[in-house]
């Protein structure tokens, strides 16, 4: 039977509209890849490694399960580390799947960054909330990210005064009681020269009020004179030391190799980015 040329019509926009859609609706997809929140994953990387159980980062056993099944499928994790849990077995896998990838040193750290997280998920899922440190630039003398650069910034519009650095980040060997954390990105040592205790404190609780975890350091804990060392949380270019003591900031503990107690202001541990959602 032939259809009037009406009677066509209204057959074809019905066919169509389930893939087109309502005016102004989006297209349908057949299917819709699950979404990591780069965020969480991160943060989970740095922190379970430190945990002394296998309690979980809150939030973020979703995307570690996305991440570690398809390590798995890689054949670079073993399945029963398919939990959720972003341990030191996981860290590995994933620095060998940016290995894989042709990256290396920084790039090949443990913690996703967002171009081997991207090339992870292709086909499987699709990432959002990215963290990324940005290009290095200069402050005060010294080398740091832009995101480092940002968060100093902001610290120092919240206290009201400047902070002069004594150790930037990316400089690998240039202190050696600083036992690897400046190699990488996102790490600084302030200066306290002027400061009494009082403003010391205060100091340490503005960086760690924008996303740092940070401490006072004295001479009594090492061979070094007195300063502030302040680590950005989640900063994808760390060094490994340094997401340890990221890890140790959030399970109360001082960042220093004898994880002692946390003895710096007590502040609502926040990243960067959720700071700047606050």
């Amino acid at each position: 039977m032939k259809l009037s040329s009406s009677a066509a019509g209204l057959t074809a926009a019905v066919l169509l509209a389930p893939l087109t859609g309502a005016p102004g609706m989006p297209v349908a997809h057949a299917e819709t890849l699950p979404a990591l929140n780069m965020e969480a994953t991160v943060k989970a990387a740095q922190i379970d490694p430190r945990r002394p159980d296998n309690t979980l980062t809150p939030g973020a056993k979703a995307g570690v399960l996305l991440v570690e099944q398809a390590l798995r499928d890689r054949s670079l994790l073993d399945t029963k580390w398919v939990d959720g849990y972003f341990g030191t077995t996981t860290v590995t896998a994933y620095a060998n799947f940016q290995k894989s990838l042709g990256l290396s040193g920084l790039a090949a750290n443990g913690l996703p960054g967002k171009t081997s997280l991207t090339k992870l998920g292709a086909g499987r899922f699709q990432v959002t909330d990215i963290v990324e440190p940005g290009p290095r630039v200069s402050t005060g003398g010294f080398v740091v990210n832009t995101r480092t650069r940002n968060m100093l910034a902001e610290a120092k519009r919240l206290l009201g005064r400047d902070l002069k650095l004594d150790q930037g980040s990316y400089n690998p060997g240039g202190d050696p009681t600083s036992a690897g954390t400046h190699d990488g990105g996102g790490v600084v040592d302030i200066s306290v020269e002027g400061m009494n205790s009082a403003t010391r404190t205060a100091v340490v609780r503005g960086l760690r009020l924008v996303g740092f975890a940070a401490w006072v350091r004295n001479p009594q804990q090492d061979d070094w004179p007195w300063h502030i060392h302040a680590v950005a949380i989640s900063d994808t270019d760390l060094a490994r030391q340094a997401q340890h003591q990221v890890g140790d900031y959030y399970l109360g503990l001082n960042g220093l190799a004898g994880r002692g107690p946390d003895d710096g202001p007590k502040v609502t541990i926040r990243t960067w980015e959720e700071y700047q959602r606050r």
